[in-house]
């Protein structure tokens, strides 16, 4: 028998509602992004998406739950981590409909969401597998060990990647969102033309940390202004990449390797990056494994990917009471 599970994601400035059945065929899946706006400020200001989110959920939930057409079997929403305000107004629109609809709901936790917007793009993926899921917020290599067990193997233990992204864009002047704005301008650029550091440590090989890099980059750009040399941004952008990308596929690939597994997964915002899944590729097939990732649609936030996790979950039972709260530090 089939479970059809709607699902709500609001973690930061998208307003999401899907529709999911079994865990990887989308029924609908309907996104109200406030990125637009969000120029205007060089980010996202989070009280103003939690006034957006309260503007657009109750229209979005209903569209979703119109195009899909079918029978709810469960609630899921994002319970954490994310913008405190975003996510109790998704996690209140939740309750509400477990409770007025009598269904079992589910909280979900927003990074085991990415990992599985591989389940849908990808239907024959089956654990186990190496997963980099890099974000704005997080950067992690986890083994995949089952559908519901994950086991972290290393972090940033500073900045993120997608951070850095931003950061980075900020600096040169780019705007906001500052990933696909860098990964543009890269493709134009030469990623051995600066070399920027790369960090890695000897109590876990697996931790990542870009704030050195971060700081690097922006360095080489005011000593330059400084010296009223021309700073080349293509060439600025790409070996940014180029040293983001080395760290996340070396200790990805480590992984692969000591676990003795043969496929990879990357997930997330940074996921997109163009270069950073050309290089994963290509270490993919020196090693003989395949590599996964979703359309770029779905490396960024949707409620999707959290329909998705959330029919693992629902056929372990494990469900929440409507005392449900948000999480916005919650950790996997």
């Amino acid at each position: 028998m089939s479970v059809n599970i709607l699902a709500i994601e609001t973690s930061c400035d998208e307003t999401a509602c899907a529709v999911i059945r079994d865990g990887r065929e989308i029924l609908s899946d309907i996104v109200a992004s406030q990125a637009e706006l969000f120029k205007l400020y060089g980010g996202v200001v989070p009280e103003i998406a939690s006034r957006k989110h309260v503007e657009l959920i109750i229209p979005v939930i209903n569209e979703a739950i119109m195009k899909a057409g079918v029978d709810i079997d469960a609630i899921a929403v994002t319970k954490g981590p994310g913008l405190v305000g975003a996510l109790l107004v998704g996690i209140a629109a939740a309750k509400g409909l477990a409770f007025t609809m009598n269904k079992p709901l589910i909280g979900v936790n927003h990074l085991h969401g990415h990992i599985a917007a591989n389940f849908i793009s990808d239907s024959e993926l089956k654990p186990p597998f190496i997963c980099l899921l890099a974000s704005g917020g997080h950067s992690h290599v986890l083994l995949v060990r089952d559908y519901t067990d994950i086991v972290t193997l290393g972090k940033t233990r500073d900045d993120a990647a997608g951070e850095a992204f931003d950061k980075i864009a900020r600096a040169l002047g780019l705007g906001y969102p500052g990933g696909p704005k860098v990964d543009a301008i890269g493709k134009n650029g030469n990623p051995e033309a600066i070399t920027f550091p790369r960090s890695h440590f000897r109590d876990n090989p697996y931790d990542f940390s870009f704030s050195g890099l971060k700081t690097a980059v922006l360095n080489h750009v005011n000593i330059a202004k400084q010296k009223n040399e021309q700073v080349i941004i293509e060439d600025v952008c790409a070996s940014f990449e180029k040293a983001v990308a080395d760290v996340l596929v070396q200790n990805t690939i480590r992984g692969l390797k000591e676990f003795n597994l043969n496929r990879v997964v990357m997930a997330g915002g940074v996921a997109a990056n163009s270069f950073l899944r050309n290089e994963m590729q290509k270490a993919c097939d020196q090693n003989h494994v395949r590599l996964s990732y979703p359309p770029i649609k779905y490396c960024t936030d949707n409620a999707a990917m959290i329909g998705s996790y959330a029919y693992f979950q629902f056929l372990k039972s494990d469900f929440e009471s409507l005392d449900l709260n948000a999480q916005p530090e919650l950790r996997l």
